[in-house]
């Protein structure tokens, strides 16, 4: 039988999804110091946020989630820039 969690992310898969959204956090703002703990914390949430909306999972390909997780932070407009980089090739 099938649980309800069988495709949620591993707990590494979603710190490594936390930690590249707070990357991109960083990136648009300069990597200006003192605010780390900051783009952690608002990567967790919006990490956990897609995750409960199914648009991430276990079987997320990385580019396709790199392009999920810095299109959803510049919809929130958490990104200042707007450019997204071709991560396919």
């Amino acid at each position: 039988m099938k649980t309800l969690n069988a495709n949620l992310p591993t707990h590494p898969q979603r710190r490594e999804m936390i930690a590249l959204a707070a990357y991109y956090l960083a990136e648009s703002r300069g990597f200006a110091p003192g605010k780390a703990e900051d783009d952690w914390l608002q990567a967790e949430q919006v990490i956990d946020a897609m995750i409960a909306d199914h648009q991430l999972s276990r079987s997320t390909g990385m580019n396709a989630g790199r392009t999920s997780i810095r299109n959803a932070l510049q919809s929130l407009s958490l990104l200042e820039s707007q450019v997204v980089p071709d991560l396919d090739g």
